[in-house]
């Protein structure tokens, strides 16, 4: 059964072997008419083809998108009434501020995508695509969800809304419109860009294997080099997620291969470093990271592995570097880090502050990951009210259907806490299956725990 619904959920094979002769036969008139292949894009032309989906279609390097930036900006200095160069200037750099974690090109965006609604205020799509795909990138899902839906009710066959709407509906627990859209976005435009994005999908429902093979599909489709480093970086977060560090360290050197100032990869390799018990390189890529990228998230990261490694002063520094990016993040216009925050005040500051914002968030955005946060901030601030309440939303994190090592290992802690030990034990089981070394601090914890609780009680018995 489960093959069969795999195989329904593949690409249809007849849809490759139709791109395949198609790109055949166009190389193959064109050497039958004496011509010469087009010559390969310049930094404009290949940032233009990354923009036309507004920064969810094909990425496009920093240095590309920096050119384009300007050669628009030039253009606009002569032609301020031209609102489609307007949005594509926006949407650079939208593009170009989510590749490098610069805040300062969100407003940027903004001023630009707003100003070609100002001089076009009525159908202009692209305008209204890059507001859609800037809310999302800002964690506002709900905004960008109402402005993709405004563009699809006028414009359903416009294939560029189709990727902000599929990660707006993935972070709002819509998971059933998120597929629609994948669906619609990949009858409009067949390519990596629709595979790249099923992929997300089915990773959020669960579907690890499908994940994986439709996520290769797209990179060994991938058209540029910016392409081809997502791709290998999201390879290697799957197989990270699958508790398969050593499939997970040949991707990301795969990525730092092709692009070495690609920080997430390093970051994902740090991560692997520390799971082979090889704390000094991790150390070494997490600090190499955040000059590339200073995440805030990164941070956190770092700072953990520096407290599982009794180095708490050093973790304290971390921590605070998180709030000072988040601030800062916030302050430029950036992304808000709801999430991010409750998960560092829920296990190294106040709970209770982290249970008032995940409340706010989960109205605003019930998936997964807020489900998770919710849950585990409400079991670190004690009590069995909380206690009972957090299991509600810890089940509701599993239940959604990610296969997250962390989440499983919340819900057993806090089944411990309320004396269901049987399942307990075996969701603590089950995070250690998914992923023996999901995190320095909680994996550790996560073993003790299982030792304490011990072996299973005889078959027909019951505890």
């Amino acid at each position: 059964m489960e093959t069969e619904q795999r195989a329904k959920r593949r690409w249809p094979r007849a849809v490759l072997a139709g791109v395949a002769v198609l790109v055949v036969a166009g190389v193959l008139t064109a050497q039958w008419l004496g011509e010469r292949p087009p010559p390969a894009p310049g930094p404009v032309g290949r940032a233009m083809a990354a923009v036309e989906a507004v920064g969810a279609g094909a990425p496009a390097s920093p240095a590309d998108l920096t050119a384009l930036i300007g050669e628009r900006e030039s253009w606009l200095r002569a032609h301020p009434e031209d609102e489609r160069s307007w949005s594509v200037l926006g949407s650079a750099y939208l593009e170009r501020g989510r590749w490098t974690a610069d805040a300062n090109d969100f407003p940027r965006a903004e001023m630009a995508l707003r100003h070609s609604l100002s001089v076009r205020p009525k159908a202009n799509p692209d305008a209204l695509v890059g507001l859609a795909a800037l809310a999302h990138a800002r964690g506002d899902h709900r905004a960008a969800k109402k402005w993709g839906e405004a563009v699809r009710k006028r414009s359903p066959r416009r294939w560029t809304v189709y990727p902000v709407l599929i990660g707006a509906y993935t972070q709002l627990g819509q998971q059933a419109a998120a597929a629609e859209a994948v669906e619609k976005l990949t009858a409009l435009r067949p390519g990596a860009a629709a595979r790249r994005l099923a992929a997300e999908v089915y990773r959020s429902r669960g579907w690890r294997e499908d994940a994986a093979a439709t996520l290769a599909d797209a990179t060994a489709l991938a058209g540029s080099a910016a392409e081809r480093v997502t791709g290998l970086h999201a390879l290697g977060e799957l197989a990270w997620e699958r508790g398969e560090p050593q499939e997970a360290l040949g991707h990301y050197e795969a990525a730092l291969r092709t692009d070495p100032g690609y920080g997430r990869a390093r970051a994902g390799r740090a991560r692997v470093m520390a799971a082979l018990g090889r704390p000094a390189d991790a150390e070494v890529d997490y600090r190499a990271a955040l000059a590339d990228v200073p995440l805030p998230e990164l941070h956190l990261e770092y700072g953990e592995l520096l407290e599982s490694q009794g180095r708490e002063g050093e973790a304290k520094e971390q921590y605070a570097f998180v709030r000072e990016a988040v601030a800062l993040r916030r302050k430029l216009g950036g992304r808000r880090d709801e999430l991010l925050l409750a998960r560092l005040d829920a296990d190294h500051g106040d709970p209770a502050a982290a249970v008032r914002r995940l409340r706010a968030e989960w109205r605003r955005h019930p998936n997964a990951h807020v489900a998770d946060g919710l849950a585990w901030a409400l079991h670190r601030s004690g009590g069995a009210k909380n206690n009972k309440e957090a299991l509600k939303y810890a089940r509701e994190a599993t239940e959604q259907g990610l296969r997250d090592a962390r989440f499983f290992c919340h819900l057993a802690m806090i089944e411990r806490e309320v004396r269901k030990y049987g399942a307990a034990r075996r969701h603590l089981e089950e995070a250690l299956r998914i992923n023996p070394a999901f995190s320095p601090l909680l994996a550790p914890k996560a073993r003790e725990m299982l030792h304490a609780l011990g072996d299973p009680p005889h078959r027909g018995t019951r505890r």
